[in-house]
């Protein structure tokens, strides 16, 4: 009997790798599943992409599967995902048997270069150092090669969420950074002054690198590159969903934000009460509400916050209400960030966000019928703002970001730039200002006033030249006789702002050319040349001359 069972529990064992194993007839069911599910179930998805694109890559990863190792095949997956372009789209790396293995190591890129935020105690020497490269693979080459997995929004969203694929050893090779899977992995570091190798082993399979809100946080076994002896607001008690501090030189309430959701201590409508009751009953004239960290969550708690700035007088005004944005900026709190700006007098300050403006969120789980990985697919779409805005993310309008050393010195410039702006005369809003002032024909105003926005630095963030060139090409394209005259103004004036730019040139050219004066055209257009001989605006200005003159 002894005897018996163990044969049959020797068997049983035996059987288990070939029930983790999947055939190659079954990693090509799960992609043909995944394809028909977007085609028959998601095909609203094919905006930044086609449907054409789409089955390209699908039909090249099939073909492939057969010579490709599991990893390879669950990164393929996430390649074609990735066409997408949604940031709450992806496919899991978490689920048995298929988990990936992960360095021990966080890596954050500051405006000075990506560094190791955070590592293992067991590679205490690593901490803080400059990464150079993976696998002798230059780091700015090694983003690029991990870019076409890392499902993302835009690049700040890669910067937030798809750099650390540098740290997973299947996407490693799968990428090309590695020749084969390897258990370890060499960084070439710089500190102090001095390069030196850095040999980092995998943790165990399933394991990964402990983070809150993208960071490591030191801990018995983790460390932190930051000097532990004090804690900037931004990172200070993120235990808590959101708390607010006063700050009595500046009479400024700073507010920390980092999910939108409600705190397990206090909701979220009761703790915004409590913030603007301070607000109204003591000595504060600006408000710092910082989501720099904030990744979303449920946007119907929203409301409190927009309605609260609303209704505060002595806040919602230009110079007194500042919005700290950033990389980490995402999803639900994108639809906050929108409904700040469209309701509120807010300055934003930090860096762009991490989602496009209007955007497909709330992502289902679909498993996949033969390896049951996941694969998350959005289907609702969210839209704050007019259809026509597409734009990928919502711009700082003080941009502001943070080297290394500042980091690990505990130094905030972010909320340091918010607390010192002064000027009531800023005007967040550069292009409705301008627009305004147009619609109420106030044509000298705006001419005197332009050119100094344009010269102030804290209308860096602003391109007035492309901005002010598109609503001419606007007023071009209707085809109708005043606005096309409008149009013509508006290029004059571009000129007259810009007049080193060859483009601005040729678009006056385009401008004249749509009434047929050809004579003015042509001199325009040697304008361009003569600005641009050898770039891409003066050989398209020579195209249009030559098409004029048929010489």
């Amino acid at each position: 009997m002894k005897k018996l069972l163990f044969a049959l529990y020797l068997l049983t064992f035996l059987q288990l790798p070939a029930q983790e194993t999947m055939t190659t007839d079954q990693w090509q069911e799960d992609l043909r599943f995944l394809q028909n599910t977007i085609h028959q179930d998601y095909p609203f998805l094919f905006v930044k992409t086609t449907k054409e694109i789409f089955d390209a890559e699908v039909e090249t990863l099939y073909k492939n599967i057969p010579n490709l190792e599991e990893h390879e095949i669950i990164i393929g997956m996430s390649r074609i995902i990735t066409l997408f372009k949604y940031g709450h789209m992806s496919v899991s790396y978490y689920k048995k048997p298929f988990e990936f293995h992960y360095l021990p190591f966080n890596l954050y890129e500051f405006n000075d270069g990506v560094y190791l935020q955070g590592v293992h105690k067991d590679y205490k020497k690593a901490l803080g150092a400059k990464v150079v490269a993976i696998n002798n693979v230059p780091i700015a080459d090694a983003l690029k090669m991990v870019r076409p997995m890392a499902n993302a929004e835009n690049e700040q969203y890669f910067k937030a969420y798809g750099i650390n694929h540098l740290r997973v050893t299947e996407v490693l090779h799968a990428q090309g950074i590695t020749d084969k899977l390897e258990s370890s992995i060499k960084l070439t570091l710089v500190k102090k002054g001095k390069i030196f190798i850095q040999s980092f082993k995998t943790l165990p399979k399933g394991e990964i690198v402990p983070t809150s809100y993208r960071h490591v946080i030191k801990d018995e076994n983790w460390l932190d590159a930051r000097n532990q002896v004090s804690t900037p607001l931004y990172l200070k008690d993120l235990n808590k969903i959101y708390f607010f501090e006063y700050l009595p030189e500046q009479k400024a309430i700073y507010v920390r934000h980092s999910q939108i959701k409600d705190d397990p201590e206090e909701d979220t409508k009761t703790f915004y009460a409590r913030v603007f009751d301070f607000i109204e009953n003591n000595d504060v004239e600006k408000l710092v509400l910082d989501v720099r960290l904030n990744g979303g969550g449920n946007n119907f708690l929203n409301k409190p916050v927009i309605t609260g700035i609303i209704e505060t007088k002595k806040i919602n005004k230009v110079g007194s209400f500042f919005v700290i944005i950033g990389r980490g900026t995402f999803s639900a709190c994108q639809n906050l960030v929108n409904e700040l700006d469209n309701y509120t007098n807010v300055i934003f300050v930090g860096e762009p966000t991490a989602e496009n403006v209007n955007f497909y969120g709330d992502a289902s789980a679909v498993p996949l019928p033969n390896s049951k990985i996941p694969v998350y697919l959005s289907y609702a779409w969210w839209q704050d703002k007019p259809a026509y805005n597409n734009a990928e993310w919502t711009e700082p309008n003080v941009p502001v970001d943070m080297s290394f050393e500042e980091y690990s010195s505990n130094q905030d410039p972010v909320l340091d730039a918010a607390l010192t702006f002064s000027g009531d005369d800023f005007k967040p809003d550069p292009m409705k200002y301008i627009s305004d002032l147009y619609i109420a024909g106030k044509i000298q105003e705006l001419s005197q006033e332009l050119p100094k926005m344009v010269k102030d630095p804290r209308y860096d963030f602003f391109d007035f030249e492309t901005e002010l060139s598109k609503t001419g090409h606007r007023l071009l394209e209707s085809g109708r006789p005043e606005e096309v005259q409008a149009g013509i103004g508006v290029f004059t004036f571009v000129t007259q702002l810009f007049p080193n730019s060859a483009n601005s040139w040729k678009n006056l050219a385009e401008g004249y050319l749509k009434i047929g004066d050809n004579n003015i055209t042509i001199e325009l257009l040697n304008k361009a040349i003569f600005l641009d001989s050898d770039g891409e605006i003066g050989k398209s200005s020579k195209e249009m001359l030559k098409k004029l003159t048929n010489k």
